[in-house]
């Protein structure tokens, strides 16, 4: 055995990152001749026993050879290896029956059951070159696995020509793992970029053994970060609304913090519809999304039930725009945008099936460029833009704010209010001269502008007093005072006997007191240690007099008198659960709530007909269930005590298993005006096959908003959609193929989308 001074280079986080390397490429040689466990082992005892040895590690790393036999030719300044030969080198190793070492240039010839592994890529062969240093190597009758893009390439002569580049003769490629792939890749010579391109030359796709379709040249994707490049067209067939509609997007990655895609849409029963999308990342405090669109619009135009007439029967210039801005000055100083416009009040009624704003909806605004709350579909009523800035200190907070509101509900927006702008202040709650009480207080300036209606100025301050007291152990108290002042001055010219400016004061007292009851109980079971469950009542008075408000502007906000008591309880179940290693976590599992409102100034109102007077509201109950992850459940209720029957009920019910089962059931309704139900379905059928189901129906009017039947036959590496989905206007036809690695033709905008500044 040759000595092996030289293993210094291995440190523990040289060889924790060694056997990480090699665990993640197990899937590509697991299948492989059986070798995989013993190369395991192999290597294991190889690089524990370097470990041992271990001083310190050098950049480049030297290299140590273990083999059954070597030899040393001093002329040649080779040495020679023979017999389970394992050359370990800086973030890779070298197994083969014989290796032949050049010391100068650490350049090693092996031979029999060669397997590489380098950075993240594994090499196998009968014979191979390898340039240690550079990284570089010639394969003969091998295989490459691409880890990061999980790729297979087989081929009669495979050149590495860099750390990610490729180049094979008589190629082979695919991302399905086994030796029967379910589709593949052939060329007679192939060019591979890792985060770049592939081009093949007389290229052929095969499904199994069966080729699909032939081409003289090739170029397909092998990326993992950004590149620029065409994405894959999304097709829809819609028989009514497009026609055909296909969409080609572009992105441009213009640099490290910024890209943008170009949307190429042609609707044949519409005409050419072009968008860009822009996304900027300059520094880590600022960065924002722009989007515009435009269409030339040649129709059809169908009118929806109950919709507003349009104003136009022919081609019509449709647009839309959309700005989300943000810039952190520092941590108590920033300013941020949304701009959201529209051409006409149809764009979303339209357009509901697909658009930039549908695909890119998110109810959460965690990712910096995914800060669309609104879901553009023709239910949307409108449309708000805002610019703010925004100050804190430690007990102030001061915006400044402009908003614009697009009403889709109206025939003209020119009765909109707008806020031009608005600045609002807002005091914190904190301890008044060190005492126990508390003050805290809210400003706001708007000046309220429209085209039609009264407009102008208005101001309000509203500072409020409350003393939090505990009455023992039990009980706590909370009575509070709030002030409201007022002053308008109106600026428009609208011919009226009220006053064109003016002030008003009110004020209003109350208090809560609230208590809460627990108990804990010993469950022991495996998963469950403890349940707690607290019952909590709370009563609320309010207190407002009536006051005059005749000359009030109708922009202004009108005070009610009041004089009410609200009661509620609730029950709440949190259990304590046992973790692994003895850790410990809770869950709240269900949360229920009844609450009531009594009116005295409705109860000492004299009755003009018997039994029109009633003091008592609805009752209002929240129930929450959510016993484990598969299961979730929310009811929000209102009981009219009167009617002796519901007033609104809302419940959304989502249930799912281990195997990838779902449903989620949500049901909405208010007497006399909404009722509808949403349905969404996915049923594993096998392994491989998916069925979905979506439909939504008002069962007010009894119409079918949308019935989707879907099917989805995934694979390892590959998969199929199948949708059929029914309007109230029309029928739409999708299918969508996914190659994994190299993408979908069908695919939709929400995966598509790259983050600047970020890898996918």
């Amino acid at each position: 055995m040759f000595p092996t001074p030289m293993l210094s280079f291995l440190d523990l986080s040289s060889f924790i990152r060694l056997i990480l390397r090699y665990l993640q490429c197990l899937p590509c040689v697991i299948y492989r001749k059986g070798r995989s466990l013993i190369v395991v082992l192999l290597f294991l005892m190889i690089t524990t026993h370097s470990l041992m040895a271990a001083e310190a590690e050098i950049s480049k790393g030297p290299v140590n050879i273990e083999a059954d036999s070597i030899a040393y030719n001093k002329e040649e300044d080779t040495f020679h290896a023979k017999g389970d030969v394992v050359i370990t080198f800086s973030q890779g190793f070298l197994m083969a029956d014989s290796v032949v070492l050049y010391r100068r240039t650490n350049d090693a010839f092996a031979e029999g059951h060669v397997m590489i592994l380098s950075e993240d890529d594994l090499m196998e062969g009968d014979k191979v070159k390898f340039e240690i240093d550079t990284k570089r190597g010639l394969v003969y009758e091998g295989n490459v696995f691409l880890e990061k893009n999980h790729f297979y390439i087989k081929g009669s002569k495979i050149e590495k020509k860099g750390v990610a580049t490729y180049h094979v003769n008589n190629a082979t490629a695919t991302t399905c793992d086994g030796d029967s792939p379910d589709w593949r890749l052939m060329s007679s010579k192939m060019d591979v970029t890792i985060d770049g391109y592939g081009t093949m030359q007389h290229g052929r796709f095969l499904a199994k053994d069966i080729p699909i379709f032939y081409t003289p040249y090739m170029l397909f994707p092998a990326k993992t970060t950004r590149q620029s490049g065409f994405l894959f067209p999304q097709i829809n067939y819609s028989e009514k609304k497009f026609g055909w509609d296909v969409e080609l997007p572009f992105f441009w990655a213009i640099s490290e913090s910024a890209d943008a895609t170009l949307y190429q849409r042609y609707m044949d029963k519409r005409g050419f519809k072009e968008g860009v999308e822009f996304r900027y990342f300059p520094s880590k405090d600022s960065f924002g999304t722009f989007y515009g669109d435009f269409l030339d619009d040649s129709g059809p135009f169908i009118d929806t039930s109950g919709g507003i007439s349009r104003n136009w029967k022919s081609g019509q210039k449709r647009w839309s725009l959309y700005l989300n801005h943000e810039t952190t000055f520092d941590s108590s100083l920033f300013f941020r945008a949304d701009i959201r416009k529209v051409s006409d009040s149809w764009y979303f009624k339209d357009f509901s099936n697909q658009n930039y704003y549908r695909d890119n909806y998110s109810q959460t605004e965690l990712g910096k460029f995914r800060r669309i709350t609104f879901f553009g579909d023709e239910s949307l009523g409108s449309l708000d833009s805002t610019v703010r800035l925004t100050k804190n200190w430690q007990l102030y907070n001061l915006t400044a704010l402009i908003s614009d509101t697009n009403n889709f509900t109206t025939v003209s927006n020119d009765g909109t209010l707008q806020r031009y702008p608005e600045i609002t202040m807002k005091g914190i709650k904190r301890p008044l001269f060190g005492t126990r009480l508390n003050l805290e207080f809210d400003a706001a300036y708007d000046y309220y502008y429209r085209t039609v209606g009264q407009m102008g100025h208005l101001f309000d301050i509203q500072p409020a007093l409350s003393l939090p007291l505990n009455l023992g152990d039990y009980l706590q108290l909370t009575p509070q005072v709030t002030g409201k002042a007022t002053y308008w001055d109106r600026g428009d010219n609208s011919v009226t006997t009220q006053n064109k400016s003016g002030d008003r004061e009110s004020y209003t007292i109350g208090g809560t007191a609230t208590t809460e009851i627990h108990r804990i109980f010993n469950v022991g079971g495996q998963r469950v240690d403890k349940i707690r469950h607290g019952i909590i009542p709370e009563v609320t008075y309010t207190l407002a007099p009536n006051i005059k408000q005749d000359s009030l502007p109708d922009y202004a906000t009108r005070i009610s008198e009041q004089n009410s008591i609200t009661y509620a309880l609730t029950n709440s179940f949190l259990a304590r659960l046992k973790g692994k290693g003895g850790g410990k976590s809770y869950l709240e599992f269900m949360r229920f709530k009844l609450s009531e409102t009594y009116d005295f100034i409705e109860a000492a109102r004299g009755e003009v007909i018997p039994g029109d007077k009633k003091p008592f509201s609805d009752i209002d109950m929240e129930l929450d269930i959510k016993p484990f992850q598969y299961l979730s459940f929310s009811a929000r209720n209102k009981y009219g005590v009167y009617i002796k029957d519901w007033n609104q009920t809302n419940y959304d019910l989502s249930l799912s298993d281990w195997r990838g089962d779902t449903a989620t059931i949500g049901y909405r309704y208010t007497k006399s005006s909404v009722e509808e139900i949403n349905l969404s379905l996915k049923v594993a059928v096998t392994k491989v096959i998916d069925i979905i189901h979506v439909m939504r129906r008002n069962l007010l009017d009894k119409k079918t908003l949308e019935t989707t039947f879907g099917l989805n036959y995934h694979k390892q590496c590959w998969s199929v959609d199948l949708k059929v989905s029914d309007t109230e206007n029309d029928r739409t036809y999708t299918i969508l193929f996914n190659f994994f690695g190299l993408g979908g033709i069908g695919q939709s905008q929400t995966t598509r989308t790259r983050t600047a500044g970020e890898t996918k």
